[in-house]
C-alpha cells in the first residue's frame, strides 16, 4: 500500500471520491475569525474544515495561492494545515501547479514533497516547458518516502483554457498530446491497483472531452475540478471513472467550504451538510 496510486485508491475505497479544495479566502470567513490577524484566521478557519470534513472525504486539496499570499505569516498556516490533514489521514494534494526545468523543478518538488517542508502527497503541475519540466517533479515523486505523486495540467475546468488546450497540432489538439505523454510518464509508477502516480487534471466542466481522455488513459487517475460552484454536476464528472469506481477525485472548493454567509451562526453544520451531500452525489451509481 505504500505506492501512491494505491493509497489515493485505498482512500476513494473508504471515504469516496470527494476532495475538498482548501481555499481561505479572509473576507469569506466566518465573522467571528476575521477579528484576527489574516495569518491566524485562516489556519484556524482551515484546520477547522478539516475536521468538519473528514467523515465525508477522504483527499483535501490546499491552494498555495491563498496562503502564499499572506506571506510568512500564511507559509507558516499552509504548513500546519498540510501536516494536520495528514495527521487526519487524509491524501493531500498541494494545488501549486509548479513548472520549471531542471534544478529549479527539482527544488520545487523537494519543497513540495520534503517531510519538513509541505509534506504533500501530490503536486499539480504545469507541463507547458515539456518534458524536462515534467520529468524532475516525476523523479522527485518516485525517489519520496513514501513515494508521492503528480496531477499535470491536461484539460482545466476554467473557461479561457481551450485556447491553448485546443489548439490542433498535425491534426491532434494539444490536450490530446499531453494526455499522452501523461500517459507514458505514468505507466512507470503503476500500483497494485492499475492505476499509476502521474495524474491528469481534465475539468468537469467539460464532459464529452473527460469521457475521451478516460478512454484514451485507462491507468491515469484523474483530478477534476469543475464540480460544484463552478457549474459542474455529479453526472457531468461520471465519464471520468473507472467501472470499478476508481480513477478520479473530484474537487470541490467554495461549494463545501464556503456555502455559508459570513455573518451565519451555524456555518460548521452548513459546511458538514455541504460535504455530506456531496459525498453522496459522487458516491450514487456509476
Amino acid at each position: 500500500m505504500n505506492a501512491f496510486a494505491d493509497r489515493l485508491a485505498e482512500a476513494v475505497r473508504r471515504d469516496g471520491p470527494l476532495c475538498v479544495g482548501i481555499d481561505p479566502r479572509f473576507d469569506m470567513l466566518p465573522a467571528s475569525y476575521r477579528k484576527f490577524p489574516p495569518g491566524v484566521a485562516i489556519e484556524a478557519f482551515s484546520l477547522k474544515v478539516l475536521e468538519l470534513v473528514r467523515p465525508f472525504a477522504g483527499v483535501v486539496k490546499p491552494q498555495a495561492a491563498f496562503f502564499e499570499r499572506l506571506g510568512p505569516e500564511g507559509m507558516s498556516a499552509m504548513q500546519s494545515v498540510m501536516w494536520r490533514a495528514t495527521e487526519l489521514g487524509f491524501v493531500t494534494i498541494l494545488d501549486a501547479k509548479r513548472g520549471d526545468i531542471a534544478s529549479t523543478a527539482t527544488a520545487y518538488a523537494e519543497a513540495a514533497f520534503g517531510e519538513d517542508v509541505w509534506n504533500a502527497d501530490a503536486l499539480t503541475v504545469n507541463p507547458y516547458l515539456g518534458a524536462d519540466a515534467v520529468e524532475p517533479f516525476v523523479n522527485e515523486a518516485r525517489k519520496s518516502t513514501p513515494p508521492r505523486g503528480l496531477f499535470v495540467l491536461v484539460r482545466t475546468s476554467n473557461p479561457g483554457g481551450g485556447l491553448f488546450q485546443n489548439a490542433l497540432a498535425d491534426g491532434v489538439p494539444l490536450y490530446r498530446r499531453v494526455g499522452a505523454a501523461v500517459a507514458d510518464w505514468n505507466d512507470g509508477g503503476l500500483g497494485d491497483c492499475g492505476l499509476g502516480d502521474v495524474g491528469a487534471v481534465v475539468g468537469a466542466t467539460h464532459p464529452q472531452e473527460l469521457a475521451e481522455l478516460r478512454a484514451a488513459l485507462p491507468r491515469v487517475w484523474f483530478l477534476v475540478p469543475g464540480y460544484g460552484a463552478q457549474g459542474g454536476t455529479a453526472a457531468d464528472v461520471r465519464a471520468g471513472f473507472l467501472p470499478n469506481g476508481l480513477g478520479a477525485v473530484v474537487n470541490s472548493s467554495r461549494g463545501v467550504v464556503f456555502p455559508f454567509a459570513p455573518d451565519d451562526a451555524d456555518w460548521e453544520a452548513k459546511i458538514v451538510a455541504a460535504a455530506q451531500r456531496a459525498q453522496a452525489e459522487l458516491r450514487g451509481p456509476l
